[in-house]
């Protein structure tokens, strides 16, 4: 029989559609093939991308060189652009304002074979190393508001490029669909007086059936009401509401369960095409009780059409405790 679930943080309902239950070796994976030629992002072609705004070097070479195995530089064809004030203006029932931002990408690795669930744990700590550096730099801008971190593995996830890469937009406003997490954590939090983040991960760790993995910081979970099949979710076990404040010994585990998380995917998935979002707090809001960091990825292994976008309903052809049982069975 088929399910309705309620998200309980935004209130999005979802449609479990148990009838069209699919197993993981069931899901149309069409792989897009190996593109040859030049790529921008590999070692010796660093005068083809803009000038790098942070680099890890093996040695004390210069910046814009070779010798680095994190390199960030501003997107060469940017959504927004640092330049110039943001001007909000109205034309009649509509508001528009000019496109400041920071649009960036962080290249996670100088190999291009390698992907992030190839990375060893030393150099995915790195990448989150990078991610934390440039939401603290990006910070100091009065005109941003939210900083999103992201990634799409893959084609099929929107990836143009093959080099592995994760992207960095930072906005002058607070997107609409974090805006909606934020509203919902917040109305918990004044009801209960507790983060429903941290009430989450507690019934997800004492029922146990959504949970893939876990070490001491951390847990990784299929959430109760997914958008999307074989979604998990990565969230901190100790409350914190921003991801730059992290300590050491975090973004360290993070790294184990984050690279263990994607493994698992990619053996139970056949290395599916995905995207990952940190959602973290926004830039002006400081430490708060009611929201929590976390990371969500979702493989790419159906279509949203016209159903979903008429409806605000997704339809998940798998159950989120089937999905996290393949997932904590699959042999490493």
């Amino acid at each position: 029989m088929p399910e309705l679930r309620k998200d309980p943080i935004i209130g999005r309902w979802v449609i479990i559609s148990t009838d069209r239950g699919k197993r993981p070796s069931e899901f149309d994976m069409v792989k897009a093939p190996a593109k040859a030629g030049f790529c921008p992002f590999c070692p010796g072609n660093e005068s083809k991308t803009p000038p790098e705004v942070l680099a890890y070097r093996k040695n004390s070479g210069g910046a814009n060189a070779t010798g680095w195995h994190i390199r960030v530089v501003p997107n060469k064809y940017p959504a927004l652009k640092v330049e110039g004030e943001i001007s909000r203006e109205g034309d009649g029932v509509y508001d528009k304002m000019n496109g400041v931002g920071a649009h960036e990408v962080i290249i996670e690795s100088p190999d291009h074979k390698d992907t992030l669930s190839t990375l060893t744990t030393a150099q995915f700590e790195e990448v989150l190393w990078a991610y934390r550096d440039r939401i603290i730099d990006l910070k100091k801008d009065a005109r941003l508001r939210y900083i999103l971190i992201f990634k799409n593995q893959g084609e099929a996830a929107g990836a143009t490029l093959e080099h592995t890469h994760s992207q960095l937009i930072a906005l002058p406003i607070i997107p609409k669909r974090v805006a909606e997490e934020l509203d919902g954590a917040l109305e918990y939090y004044n009801f209960k007086e507790r983060c429903i983040f941290c009430d989450i991960i507690r019934q997800e760790i004492m029922q146990g059936s959504r949970v893939v993995s876990e070490n001491r910081d951390f847990i990784a979970v299929t959430p109760y009401a997914p958008k999307a099949p074989f979604e998990i979710w990565l969230l901190p076990k100790s409350h914190e509401s921003a991801f730059e404040n992290c300590q050491k010994h975090h973004y360290e585990n993070l790294s184990l369960i984050f690279s263990d998380v994607l493994k698992r995917m990619d053996k139970v998935l056949n290395y599916p095409p995905y995207n990952f979002i940190l959602h973290t707090s926004p830039v002006k809001n400081g430490a708060t009780q009611f929201y929590h960091w976390h990371f969500e990825i979702m493989p790419k292994l159906t279509k949203v059409a016209g159903f979903e976008w008429g409806s605000g309903f997704y339809i998940n052809p798998t159950p989120p405790e089937e999905a996290a049982k393949f997932l904590r069975d699959a042999k490493l």
